[in-house]
């Protein structure tokens, strides 16, 4: 205390010389244009800050007050008597401070963190030893202080008294509100539960006013009531309604009225430590700590209050710890039980629920000890505003949380026109509520924060800079909203387009255009929407532009390669030389085109295996799907045949295959080619059937089938090669013989007749 009341003297010293030279206000006063002095100088926000906890406490005032008239009563001159004179010296040039590095800035945290501790412990022991120094120095009218004690305690009984007596009198009317609230619902038990606590409310203050008048009509002189009195109803009137906030919560007298899953005995118990600490808090230091400040002394009064804290504080860690584990199972109970999103939260809130409360009395305990007159006021708001941003963050959380268990649905005709718009939507929209569960966590956090003074979320927000950081948030999120909305609508139409389902069928070249530009405008989107969320959000973009061009032009000449698939793929769609759908040969592989990109084609070639073909690859592009097809058909017949009777036989064929399912495929007549090869043992007639572009090959296949009906059915011989074995003959004629296994008989003369053998 003195080494503060000397700092606070200098610099009210500081501050009055600084006045008087300057002629006004040095408190936020600069130098006025064309000056050359220094700046007038200021106190700063710890100078400010103890100079007000001084102003607030009574004895510390009247020390300064003492203080000061001892310097005002020494002799004049600019300087104490005897006090050497100084000699007035240039003042030194600016030095700007170095900057400090960061594991300075962490020891002096530390070291401060570690300093203030040690001064709170020294300070908490200070004050309890004042308690031995009870009425030291002061002189005690005891008998004021008996017609004060006396006073009170008929206030006291006179308030007591009717609270029990109206809550005696209204335990049928919780009964019955009891009674309904189990045959209602959720809603219900709320309404009546809202009425109960009401009603709870509208006895305190019925108690409250009786209290009032008893002090002023009966008590008082002359309608005026003492000091004491009013604190006691004061802190009544706020004690007893904080309880009933307990009561509404606990319910514990009538289980029915219960929200909350306690049993009758954990909401008994916890109903009954909670008002215990809350009286013992509220009324010690809204009632006792100002009567003994007003009769025994501000010291004596600060160790009482220390006290009380102190008290309260092990109470409040004894009846945690208790409770840690009971607490921690019933939440992972009512988790097992219930399965949704909130018990699950619930549950692990129950781990750490402990250090949460243990926390939060401590800082009670802190704030009690360092902030002595407005400890309950401060606390009271804190923990209200604390409760306010967690139960909103709760239930805000909660509803995000069950959207995205949920997901998004839309009508049966709107999935049918487009089928992939609900599996679009659920794999943005739940990523964005879970960024918007990110911030509405950080806000509650600051909420907190600021709430206890930790940090200045509202002022930063009010600030030019929070305003500004805010505004640039939403600019970009916007911005991302919006092409995101963009992309949506765009890929939602191509869909439509493509949907076989909806309207007329989009040809082959029509889809491969729809997915390139759909491709194309993606990577269009994301470019402009990122650089434009970067610039809304202070970042210069000039620099990424010219470092983007640069890069482009790397790029050309170090993928030189990629740039002719880019360049070669952009004219063959402009050819119109491939789509998705068809059968092509590229590069030398043949298969169906799967998928399509600005510099590559996918084929699934006739074994099922996926090639990926890059354009500067493709020299020759061969289409088996334009226009139409020919099935040619080259049919081998024996020597032996007639040509004219095989022709004949391929037309009535073709005829057949007309008949069935193949004709709506084949478009024209058979072209009849005649004979197109003498092969070494068949003779090649050829024929040519128009059909549908990738029907070739299935009508191609029926026909060959049809083909070899009629040709069996008319004895017409499709050979297989032919071998004719010559055994040699003598001058006779006789051929020579022939050694055959015993089952066979040899031709008469020992000779078999020449043989014709097979070859596969």
């Amino acid at each position: 205390m003195p080494r503060c009341l000397a700092r606070l003297v200098s610099c009210l010293l500081l501050v009055a010389a600084l006045h008087a030279l300057g002629g006004g206000s040095v408190l936020a006063q600069a130098p006025s244009p064309g000056t050359t002095g220094e700046p007038a100088q200021t106190l700063t926000p710890g100078e400010a800050k103890s100079l007000a906890r001084l102003l607030e406490n009574a004895e510390s005032r009247q020390a300064l007050v003492e203080k000061l008239n001892a310097i005002a009563a020494q002799p004049t001159g600019g300087q104490a008597a005897g006090a050497p004179a100084v000699a007035e010296q240039p003042a030194a040039p600016a030095v700007e401070p170095a900057r400090r590095s960061l594991p300075r800035q962490i020891a002096e945290f530390t070291r401060d963190a570690g300093e203030g501790a040690a001064a709170f412990a020294v300070r908490v022991l200070s004050d309890l030893r004042g308690l031995a120094a009870i009425g030291d120095g002061r002189q005690i009218d005891w008998g004021a202080l008996g017609q004060t004690v006396l006073q009170l305690a008929i206030v006291v009984a006179v308030t007591v008294a009717v609270f029990r007596l109206l809550n005696a009198a209204t335990r049928v009317v919780y009964a019955r509100l009891g009674r309904s609230a189990g045959r209602a619902g959720l809603l219900g038990s709320l309404a009546l539960l809202a009425g109960s606590t009401v009603l709870d409310a509208v006895m305190i203050l019925i108690a409250w006013g009786v209290g009032y008048a008893i002090a002023l009509g009966v008590l008082g002189t002359a309608g005026r009531m003492d000091i004491v009195q009013t604190l006691y109803l004061n802190a009544f009137l706020i004690i007893e309604l904080i309880k009933v906030v307990l009561r509404a919560v606990f319910a514990p007298r009538y289980a029915d009225l219960r929200i909350l899953p306690f049993s009758d005995l954990n909401a008994a118990y916890w109903y009954s430590w909670l008002s215990r600490i809350v009286s013992l808090l509220g009324y010690g230091s809204l009632v006792v700590v100002p009567v003994v400040n007003a009769n025994l002394g501000f010291t004596t009064g600060r160790s009482l209050q220390v006290l009380i804290a102190l008290t309260g504080l092990v109470m409040a860690i004894l009846v945690i710890l208790q409770n840690r584990r009971p607490v921690r199972d019933g939440l992972r109970r009512h988790a097992t039980e219930r399965g949704d999103m909130t018990a699950r939260v619930a549950a692990q809130i129950g781990r750490v629920w402990h250090i949460a409360a243990l926390a939060y009395v401590l800082a009670l305990f802190v704030v009690w000890v360092s902030r002595p007159g407005d400890a309950m006021t401060y606390m009271l708001m804190a923990t209200g505003k604390t409760i306010g941003a967690v139960l909103i963050g709760f239930l805000v959380v909660s509803a995000i949380s069950r959207a995205i268990a949920g997901g998004l649905h839309v009508p049966d005709e709107m999935r049918e026109r487009l089928p992939l718009l609900e599996g679009r939507l659920n794999a943005f929209v739940p990523n964005v509520l879970r960024a918007v569960r990110l911030i509405v966590f950080l806000f509650v956090v600051g909420a907190v924060l600021d709430a206890w003074d930790v940090a200045d979320l509202g002022g930063w927000l009010a600030s030019e800079g929070g305003q500004t950081f805010v505004a640039a948030l939403a600019s970009a999120a916007a911005i991302l909203f919006v092409a995101w909305l963009l992309w949506l609508g765009m890929s939602s139409w191509v869909e439509y387009r493509l949907n076989p389902n909806v309207g007329r069928a989009a040809g082959a070249r029509e889809r491969t255009l729809l997915q390139l530009l759909r491709n194309a405008m993606t990577v269009l989107l994301i470019a402009i929407a990122l650089m434009l969320a970067l610039s809304e959000i202070g970042v210069n973009i000039g620099p990424l532009l010219a470092g983007a061009g640069v890069l482009g032009l790397a790029i050309g000449f170090g993928a030189q390669k990629m740039v002719q698939d880019v360049i070669t793929g952009a004219f063959i769609q402009f050819e119109n030389a491939i789509n998705e759908g068809d059968v092509v040969t590229v590069a030398g592989t043949t298969g169906v085109v799967e998928k399509l990109t600005v510099r590559s084609v996918g084929l699934r070639d006739l074994s099922g295996t996926y090639h990926i073909v890059p354009f500067s690859a493709v020299d020759t592009v061969s289409n088996f799907m334009r226009g139409f097809a020919y099935h040619v058909a080259a049919i081998g017949v024996a020597y032996r045949e007639d040509v004219d009777e095989v022709k004949q036989a391929m037309r009535d064929a073709f005829d057949d295959l007309r008949a069935g399912e193949h004709g709506a495929n084949i478009l024209d007549d058979i072209e009849m080619q005649g004979v197109t090869e003498f092969a070494d043992s068949a003779v090649t007639v050829r024929a040519r059937i128009k059909t549908l572009p990738g029907m070739q090959w299935a009508v191609g296949r029926a026909y060959n089938e049809v083909v070899k009906r009629v040709f069996d059915r008319r004895g017409i011989e499709i050979p297989f090669p032919h071998r004719t074995i010559y055994w040699g003959e003598d001058k006779q004629g006789h051929a020579p013989a022939l050694r055959v296994d015993s089952d066979h008989k040899a031709a008469p003369g020992g000779s078999l007749p020449a043989a014709s053998m097979s070859e596969s």
